[in-house]
C-alpha cells in the first residue's frame, strides 16, 4: 500500500506530563488548532498545518511532540483530553500492520486550515497575536528554564504572605514571598514558575501547577537571597460572576509563614527586560498582570539607587476595576515622578467614566509616539485576554495617527524582541 492509498501525518501533540496549562500555545496558534478543557491542552490533526507558531513561545517544551500515524488513526481530540502521558511511538511492525511502509513520508492533512471569522465586506480582521515577539531583545540577559520539572519539583519555603490591595474589600490580591534555601532557582524579570497544590482534583487525579509571574527582581525579593515574590488574586468567581472557589490560587493565599510549597520551573526565555541602560520600558497591565511589571520597575529601581541607571525611561499604564483592587497601589504612589511615569485606568469608580489602559495610551500618543519611533524602545503587555486587542489597536492608531507606517513599525516590534504579548 502506498502513500495515494493510505495519508501518513506527523501528529502535533502536547505531553500532559509537561504542560502547565498556561494557554501561550491557544493564544499563539494562528490557525486555531490548540483547544483544552479544564485539564489537558490538545491539538486538532485536521486542523494543525505544523507552521511551528507555538513552539517557541511555550515555556516547559511540552509543546514539541510529535507521532508518526495513519491518518485514518490520528489521535482525535477527544482521546486527548484522557490523556495523564503521551502514548508510545507506534513500532515499524504496527505502522507496516496499518499499511505504512518505512519509505512513506508524513504529509500535512488538506483540511489544515481554520475557518475565519467573518467579516464586513472589505473588512480585515485584526490580529494582535501576529505582534507579539517570541525572542528576547537583544540585551536580555540569559534566562535559566526548566531546572525543576514537573516530575521534579523543588521546595520552597513561605517567608511572606500579605494582601496587597486594599484591606476591607472581597476581591484581595496577595503578595507571597518564596525562599528556596540552598536550592538554585534563578529568575529573570518577566519569568515565571509554577506551584503545584496538594491533593487530588475531582477525578482524584492530582492537580497540575498552575503559573505565576515573579514579582521580584533578579537578585531577590530580599537583595541577595535566594527568594522571589508572586502576586496572586483570590478567585472566588468565574468570568460570569458565578461563585467558584480558585483550587490554586486559594491555597497560594492562605499559606502561611513557614509552610512548604512544591515549585516547577522557571519559565519563560522571551519575556524578559532589555539589559541597555538606555533603553525604554513601556508597561501596560491589568490586575496581577502587574508582576512582571513590578520586577522590572524594582531592578530598573535598584539600578538607580547604585548608580548604574543611564536614563532610559520607564511608563506604566495600569488598569483596574477600582483603585481598592489595583494591587501595589501605595508603593507606586512613593516612586519619585522623574523615575516612573504612571498612568492608572480605573474601570468601575462609582460615578465616573469608565477608563481602560487603550483609553490612557491614546490620551498619551504624543509620548508613545516618539517611543514608537526609537528602536531602544520595549513594550510589554500582561492580564487578561480580552485587553490585548485594544493595547496593540491603540499602539497602531496611535502610529497611524502620527504618519507612521505600522506595518513596519509592528513588523520590528516581533522581529526585535521589542513587544511582547501575555495574556491570559
Amino acid at each position: 500500500m502506498n502513500m495515494s492509498e493510505v495519508n501518513v501525518i506527523k501528529q502535533h501533540l502536547i505531553d500532559p506530563e509537561i504542560c502547565i496549562r498556561c494557554n501561550t500555545c491557544e493564544a499563539t496558534c494562528p490557525v486555531g488548532a490548540i483547544t483544552h478543557d479544564d485539564r489537558n491542552y490538545v491539538v486538532r490533526a485536521d486542523v494543525c498545518n505544523s507552521c511551528m507558531a507555538c513552539i517557541s513561545p511555550c515555556p516547559t517544551g511540552s509543546i514539541d511532540n510529535w507521532r508518526t500515524m495513519p491518518l485514518v488513526r490520528a489521535y482525535s481530540i477527544e482521546e486527548q483530553l484522557t490523556w495523564d502521558e503521551l502514548p508510545a511511538e507506534l513500532t515499524p511492525e504496527q505502522l507496516e500492520a496499518e499499511g505504512v511502509s518505512s519509505v512513506d513520508e508524513p504529509v500535512q492533512p488538506a483540511t489544515a486550515a481554520a475557518p475565519q471569522p467573518p467579516s464586513e465586506p472589505g473588512e480585515s480582521v485584526f490580529n494582535s497575536a501576529q505582534y507579539g515577539a517570541t525572542v528576547p531583545p537583544w540585551s536580555a540577559a540569559h534566562a535559566y528554564t526548566n531546572l525543576h520539572p514537573p516530575k521534579k519539583p523543588t521546595t520552597a519555603t513561605v517567608v511572606g504572605n500579605f494582601n496587597c490591595t486594599e484591606a476591607g474589600f472581597e476581591n484581595q490580591t496577595h503578595h507571597i514571598v518564596l525562599d528556596f534555601g540552598a536550592m538554585p532557582f534563578p529568575v529573570l524579570e518577566g519569568q515565571s514558575l509554577g506551584i503545584i497544590p496538594p491533593g487530588t482534583d475531582a477525578n482524584g487525579k492530582p492537580h497540575f501547577a498552575r503559573q505565576y509571574s515573579v514579582a521580584s527582581p533578579r537578585n531577590g525579593e530580599r537583595p541577595g537571597y535566594n527568594n522571589v515574590s508572586l502576586t496572586v488574586k483570590r478567585v472566588t468567581e468565574d468570568h460570569q460572576g458565578k461563585p467558584v472557589r480558585g483550587v490554586a490560587s486559594n491555597y497560594v493565599c492562605d499559606l502561611k509563614v513557614g509552610d512548604k510549597v512544591q515549585v516547577v520551573g522557571p519559565f519563560g526565555a522571551s519575556f524578559l527586560m532589555p539589559n541597555h541602560p538606555r533603553s525604554h520600558i513601556v508597561m501596560i497591565c491589568t490586575g496581577t498582570g502587574s508582576a512582571p511589571m513590578r520586577a522590572m520597575t524594582e531592578w530598573r529601581r535598584r539600578l538607580r539607587k547604585s548608580g548604574k541607571f543611564e536614563g532610559g525611561k520607564l511608563l506604566l499604564f495600569f488598569g483596574a476595576r477600582t483603585q481598592q483592587e489595583l494591587p501595589y497601589f501605595g508603593p507606586l504612589q512613593t516612586l519619585p515622578k522623574d523615575f516612573i511615569d504612571i498612568n492608572f485606568a480605573f474601570s468601575r469608580t462609582p460615578g465616573q467614566p469608565k477608563r481602560y489602559v487603550q483609553d490612557m495610551m491614546r490620551a498619551r500618543a504624543a509620548d508613545l509616539v516618539e517611543l514608537l519611533k526609537d528602536g531602544q524602545s520595549h513594550f510589554y503587555v500582561c492580564g487578561l485576554k480580552s485587553m490585548e486587542e485594544g493595547v496593540v489597536l491603540a499602539l497602531r492608531d496611535v502610529a497611524t495617527e502620527a504618519g507612521l507606517d505600522w506595518d513596519a513599525i509592528g513588523g520590528s516590534l516581533k522581529s526585535e524582541g521589542r513587544l511582547h504579548l501575555e495574556t491570559y
